[in-house]
C-alpha cells in the first residue's frame, strides 16, 4: 500500500542524512524532492502546496534548526504533517440514535460500494456486536440485489429483499420498518452508482436521504483513482451532507494520492479503508498509523489488534515456545502458519505493517514468489503426519512419493528441506535475541541470491513471524 510514495519520500528524506544541522538550503532541496514525491503520488496540487508550506515553516523553527539530529527532526515534522493532512485521529461511526441507526452508502459505479456494505456489516456485527440488516436500493445494475444477498449470507447479517421494478425510496422505507420490527441496531442502505456524477443520480440519492434522514452518509471511493477520488467526493459533498468516506482498494494503490487529498479537499474524515477483496479486509482509518506506514515506520498497533482478533493463540504460543528455545518449525507448524498468514491478509499485508519491512512486501507479490508458496503447500500436503513432524525422516523413496504426490520435481522438495534446515540453524543463532534481529536475519534470506529458492528464496518460517 502506497509503496511508490513511501519509496520516493524515503529517498528525499535520506538527503538529510549526515547533515550537521538543518539550514534553509538543505531544507529547500529536500522539500523540492518531497513536493515531487507528492505530485507523483497524484496528491492534489492545493494539498501539496499547503503541505510543503507547513513543513517548511515548522522546519525553519529555532528548535529544529538547533537539533542534534536534523534528519530525525525533519522526518517527525513530515510525519506530523501527513497526520494533520489526513485528519488527526480516527473518526468512528456515529450510532447514537434510536435504533435502527441508518447508514446510507453513496458512490460511483465500480468503486466497491456493495462489497463495502458487506464489509461494514461484518465489522459492526463482529467488532461492535450489533444486529445488522442490509438492503439494496440499486434497481439499475443487473444482479446488484442478488450480489448483496449473497454477501449478506456470507457475513451472517439480515438481508431485506427488493426487486428491480420497485422505487428505491419505497424499498428503503420498507426496510426501515422491517428493521424496527426485528429490533435491528443498524440498517445499511446500498444505493445505485453511476459511471460519472450526474443530476439524475444526485436527485435520486437526495430523495433517499430526505426520506431516511440517515445518521451516517458515507461516500465510497476507489483509492486507485488518486486525486480524482477527492474531487468526486467534493462533488457528492456539494449535493449531500456526507459524514465520512470509505476508501476502497487501498491495497492496490501504490501512490496514496486519494488518502492524502480526500480530507483536505472535502473536510470529511476517511473512516474506513478497504485493503482487499475479502469481507474481513476493512480497517479503521487511523491517520497516524497510515503516516507511519508511508514513512516506512510500520503499523505495529494495527498488526497487534489484527493478531488478537484472527490468530489461533494456542498454535501461536506453541510456535513461540519453539522459537524461544532456538528450534525450527516443523512442517505441521509451517502449514498452520500459512493458514494464520492468510487470516491476517497474507504476507504482503503483514510485512506492510512491520517497521522497516515494507520494501520486502513487494517480493511477496512477485509471481515467482507466489508460485513458490503454492509449491511449498503442495509438498507439505503430500507428506504424512509423521513426516511433517519429523522432517529428518524424509529420504529416498519418501522423497519420490512426496514429490510425485505434489506433482513436482524432487529438486523442489530438496530445496524446501534445505530451507527448513537453514531455519533451524538460524533459530539457534537467534536464540534469546529480539524480534527485530530475527526479522532482519530472515530479511537477508530474501535476498540470498537464489540459494533458498526462486527469487532469492522465501524461508518456510517467515510467515510465522
Amino acid at each position: 500500500m502506497f509503496e511508490n510514495l513511501s519509496e520516493r519520500l524515503g529517498a528525499s528524506l535520506r538527503n538529510l542524512a549526515g547533515q550537521g544541522q538543518l539550514t534553509e538550503d538543505n531544507i529547500r532541496d529536500t522539500l523540492r524532492e518531497v513536493r515531487k514525491a507528492l505530485l507523483e503520488a497524484d496528491v492534489a496540487l492545493p494539498v501539496v502546496k499547503d503541505f510543503t508550506e507547513q513543513v517548511k515553516e515548522l522546519a525553519l523553527g529555532q528548535d529544529v534548526l538547533a537539533s542534534l539530529n536534523p534528519e530525525q527532526a525533519f522526518v517527525k515534522i513530515v510525519h506530523d504533517q501527513l497526520v494533520a493532512t489526513m485528519g488527526e485521529a480516527n473518526v468512528g461511526l456515529n450510532l447514537a440514535t434510536r435504533p435502527p441507526a441508518i447508514l446510507l452508502m453513496a458512490g460511483l459505479q465500480g468503486a466497491g460500494k456493495t462489497t463495502s456494505v458487506a464489509k461494514l456489516a461484518r465489522h459492526l456485527k463482529e467488532r461492535d456486536k450489533k444486529k445488522v440488516m442490509v438492503v439494496s436500493a440499486d434497481v439499475y445494475r443487473p444482479a446488484a440485489i442478488e450480489q448483496l444477498k449473497t454477501l449478506a449470507g456470507e457475513v451472517g447479517v439480515e438481508f431485506f429483499p427488493s426487486t428491480a421494478d420497485q422505487d428505491p425510496v419505497a424499498i428503503a422505507t420498507d426496510a426501515v420498518a422491517e428493521a424496527r420490527r426485528k429490533f435491528m441496531d443498524v440498517l445499511i442502505v446500498d444505493t445505485a452508482g453511476r459511471l460519472a456524477v450526474d443530476e439524475d443520480m444526485m436527485a435520486e440519492i437526495r430523495r433517499l436521504h430526505a426520506s431516511l434522514s440517515p445518521i451516517e452518509t458515507l461516500f465510497v471511493v476507489d483509492a486507485m483513482t488518486g486525486q480524482d477520488a477527492a474531487n468526486t467526493a467534493a462533488a457528492f459533498n456539494d449535493a449531500l451532507p456526507l459524514t465520512g468516506v470509505i476508501l476502497t482498494k487501498a491495497d492496490g494503490d501504490s501512490r496514496g494520492g486519494a488518502a492524502l487529498s480526500v480530507r483536505a479537499i472535502t473536510g470529511k474524515p476517511i473512516k474506513f479503508i478497504g485493503v482487499g477483496e475479502k469481507t474481513e479486509a476493512l480497517e479503521l482509518f487511523h491517520p497516524e498509523r497510515i503516516a507511519s506506514r508511508i514513512l516506512g515506520m510500520g503499523d505495529v498497533l494495527s498488526l497487534v489488534e489484527e493478531a488478537e482478533r484472527k490468530l489461533d493463540k494456542a498454535k501461536a504460543e506453541k510456535i513461540a515456545k519453539k522459537l524461544k528455545k532456538g528450534k525450527a518449525m516443523d512442517f505441521d507448524d509451517l502449514k498452520d502458519q500459512f493458514q494464520q498468514m492468510r487470516n491476517m491478509g497474507g504476507m504482503t499485508s503483514l510485512l506492510d505493517k512491520l517497521p522497516g519491512m515494507g520494501g520486502l512486501s513487494k517480493m511477496t507479490e512477485d509471481p515467482v514468489a507466489v508460485k513458490h508458496f503454492k509449491h511449498m503447500e503442495a509438498l507439505i500436503d503430500s507428506m504424512t503426519p509423521d513426516e511433517r513432524r519429523n522432517p529428518e525422516l524424509i529420504k529416498g523413496s519418501r522423497k519420490r512419493r512426496i514429490a510425485q504426490g505434489a506433482g513436482l520435481d524432487i529438486q523442489e522438495l530438496n530445496r524446501l528441506l534445505k530451507q527448513q534446515k537453514m531455519m533451524g540453524k538460524m533459530m539457534k543463532k537467534m536464540k534469546g535475541k529480539g524480534m527485530q534481529q530475527m526479522m532482519r536475519g530472515m530479511g537477508g534470506m530474501f535476498g540470498g541470491g537464489g540459494q533458498g529458492g526462486p527469487g532469492g528464496g522465501l524461508p518456510p518460517g517467515f510467515p510465522g513471524m
